[in-house]
């Protein structure tokens, strides 16, 4: 297409025109009116709905911690420097990771992180009666429960690391984060050849609370939960929270399911992301419980 007198495709010129008209309501005061902002951009086709949802992603993150979305150490996969090295190579192939935290003595002390091709010479050469997994670990990085996730991404960057070792108000270790954890708030849930589906959906916090993703199905949330949620309706826990509320919700917003209070910790214009699911009351399982109105 040919540019007009001020250098400018005409296409793009338009485009910029848009956007301006978007904006001419008055610079955004908060990260609300920012998204409020970008929402209108999509109902005006200045940007796609991916476009729109990563950008989405990308500022909601500054509002989530690291302890929202990490691993907590009941489910992290932990080598120890007393393991046999045999039993070591078996477990880290198993577990389809790439990085594991090594402790030694005690699961409060980390020393360092394993990076599973560091142990690619000894199925090549055997294992040697000399073998040090001290020589071979990696520095580990440890970061506070209540690291902003903005900040952990650019540390991650800076630091050229995947892994975190997440650690309480009193130093003990809690979990880990990795940088895929971090990234899948931007972008959505990044899957290869090696995700387990049945690990990955939902996430024990501690007695009560659980991190759930939003596509986790019917099938899976009543099995892990005890819930009798119909699946000819939906078929994930998002799915059942979009007819509940009857619109996109909004972070921080909540509803009861079953015996569950279950709160967005991520969500865009386009869809819900993450979940909190927090047990209600005693606990004690009701036969037949459905959704409460």
């Amino acid at each position: 297409m040919a540019e007009d007198q001020t250098g400018i495709d005409p296409e793009q010129r338009s485009w910029i025109g848009k956007l301006k008209k978007v904006l001419s309501n008055g610079r955004p005061s908060d990260l609300k009116g920012l998204l409020e902002l970008l929402r209108d951009a999509k109902q005006s086709d200045l940007l796609d709905a991916d476009t729109c949802g990563i950008i989405e992603g990308a500022l909601q993150v500054s509002t989530m911690q690291v302890r929202d979305i990490m691993i907590p150490r009941s489910r992290s996969v932990l080598v120890s420097t007393s393991m046999p090295v045999r039993e070591m190579l078996e477990m880290v192939a198993g577990a389809s990771h790439s990085r594991f935290p090594v402790i030694e003595g005690n699961v409060d002390n980390v020393i360092g992180i394993l990076l599973a091709k560091d142990l690619l010479p000894l199925c090549l050469t055997g294992i040697e009666d000399g073998f040090k997994l001290k020589k071979i670990i990696r520095p580990a990085t440890f970061v506070p429960e209540s690291r902003q996730l903005n900040v952990l991404l650019k540390e991650f960057r800076e630091r050229r690391s995947h892994m975190a070792i997440v650690v309480d108000d009193y130093g003990s270790v809690s979990g880990i984060i990795t940088i895929e954890d971090v990234l899948e708030q931007i972008v959505g849930e990044i899957q290869d050849e090696t995700d387990r589906e049945e690990n990955g959906h939902i996430k024990r916090f501690d007695e009560r609370n659980h991190i759930v993703k939003a596509l986790t199905p019917i099938s899976d949330f009543n099995e892990y939960f005890a819930t009798g949620l119909d699946e000819r309706e939906c078929s994930t826990i998002g799915g059942i929270l979009l007819q509940k509320f009857g619109h996109i919700p909004k972070q921080g917003e909540s509803a009861r399911i079953d015996r569950y209070l279950v709160t967005v910790m991520n969500a865009d214009s386009r869809q819900i992301k993450l979940l909190k699911v927090t047990l209600l009351g005693n606990g004690l399982h009701r036969e037949g419980s459905s959704q409460d109105g």
